[in-house]
């Protein structure tokens, strides 16, 4: 199906049911039907979820890096930024915790509960700098054995720090971190079964469902984000000769809500050589500004095609009226002149005229849109009409029978199939009759 044609079938749920998770209900057993594989993931109820674990994706440390600017760049708060010293005090202490538990922790441990079980352990005393708590004393072990390991090196420059200094570090981390003191988060973080780096091999629909009021893990979804963008381009390059043999393509609705994702002005210009493409829907173009600050230009320069559905952001407004341009009309004037001798006068010029002005957008027929291409000039065209679609039928806004229940889908995901690998334990004879 044509990109523009697959957002405009998806995007009447998108715009009324994303928040809620109803998109997967509606159109689940329709992408099931056509050989898609579902992975979801839902920040709203943590039971209709499937489990999502960064740490599961980390294979080197400048991945520890990537995903530790991700968690700071998103965990801020609305309009906070920080001191520059405690931001890069902390990404220190992340980066050597995390590097402890990815290169040192059992698989199973390398998740989020064992990082805030190791920041509970951090005590610090200022009374006392040769205090050494249980923390200091694993990565001792650990610096005797490998004085250059990747870890060491950051704890060093961590503790470097005075312990009032230190204690303020700690407390910086608790509250970042204060989300996952929440059981259910631990919990969906304890492993991963979302498969990110496997979403260019073969047809997969996932789905990232977030609150449309509470921001709290919002976090998780840009950090799904900035993972699967760094793991899809190195594999269309390491693994697939520069291209994914399956083009992924992200709506990412509600853009401007998920947080920042890190670096985003770069990756919009180059992933679409590995097949992968993101379409951004805002209310405005104002809320990207926001965000990505002078970045917002960029990332709006490196998109092939621009769809305005209508608004009345004033912002938004102006600068689709100046690429627009303008229309030559033609111009009369007449005169008359009644005085003691009787005279005529025509004038005819061409003038410019604004295409739409700011006002004429602002009133634009529900029914239009403006469709802005890479190469052609912008154009209005009729919305796209969801009940036209082939695949409607198969939804369950036309046939209830259609819907998919997320609940029994995930409760019914780890049944066995004829190809799937398992191991059987037999158990001994001894004692048994």
């Amino acid at each position: 199906m044509h990109s523009y044609a697959l957002w405009r079938f998806f995007k009447k749920y998108l715009k009324t049911t994303w928040q809620k998770g109803e998109i997967v209900t509606s159109c689940g057993k329709a992408l099931l039907r056509h050989g898609y594989r579902l992975k979801i993931f839902n920040t709203i109820d943590f039971h209709k979820s499937m489990h999502y674990n960064p740490f599961a994706y980390i294979h080197s440390d400048k991945d520890i890096l990537k995903m530790v600017n991700a968690l700071i760049a998103n965990t801020k708060g609305e309009g906070k930024t920080g001191e520059d010293f405690w931001v890069k005090a902390e990404t220190l202490l992340y980066c050597a915790l995390i590097g402890y538990i990815h290169y040192e922790a059992l698989p199973e441990e390398q998740n989020f509960s064992t990082l805030l079980e190791m920041l509970d352990c951090m005590e610090v005393r200022e009374d006392d700098e040769d205090f050494k708590n249980p923390v200091d004393i694993m990565f001792d072990t650990l610096a005797e054995r490998a004085p250059k390991h990747f870890a060491v090196r950051q704890y060093k420059k961590y503790k470097l720090a005075a312990g009032k200094t230190a204690k303020s570090i700690l407390i910086s981390c608790g509250a970042r971190l204060a989300p996952f003191d929440i059981s259910e988060l631990r919990e969906i973080t304890s492993y991963d079964d979302l498969e990110l780096d496997t979403l260019g091999d073969r047809k997969t629909a996932l789905f990232l469902i977030m609150s449309d009021t509470d921001s709290t893990f919002n976090f998780l979804i840009s950090m799904i984000y900035t993972q699967m963008f760094n793991l899809l381009c190195e594999k269309a390059d390491n693994v697939y000769k520069g291209r994914l043999p399956v083009h992924v393509r992200c709506l990412i609705d509600e853009a401007a809500n998920i947080g920042q994702i890190p670096n985003l002005e770069k990756l919009v210009a180059t992933i679409r050589s590995r097949e992968i493409s993101a379409c951004l829907v805002l209310q405005t173009q104002s809320q990207l500004k926001a965000i990505y600050k002078d970045h917002a230009d960029t990332i709006i320069g490196n998109m092939d095609s621009r769809i305005f559905l209508g608004g009345s952001e004033p912002t938004t407004l102006k600068e689709l009226n100046t690429a627009l341009g303008k229309e030559t009309i033609d111009l009369y004037n007449t005169g008359e002149n009644r005085g003691r001798e009787e005279s005529h006068s025509l004038n005819y010029q061409k003038t410019g005229k604004d295409l739409m002005s700011i006002d004429e957008l602002s009133v634009m027929d529900n029914s239009k849109c403006i469709l802005q291409l890479r190469g052609v000039r912008p154009f209005l065209s009729d919305k796209y009409d969801i009940i036209q679609h082939p695949n409607y039928r198969e939804t369950s806004d036309y046939d209830e029978r259609n819907y998919l229940d997320i609940g029994k889908y995930l409760q019914h995901r780890l049944k066995l199939k004829p190809n799937d690998e398992y191991l059987v334990i037999e158990p001994e004879k001894e004692g048994f009759e």
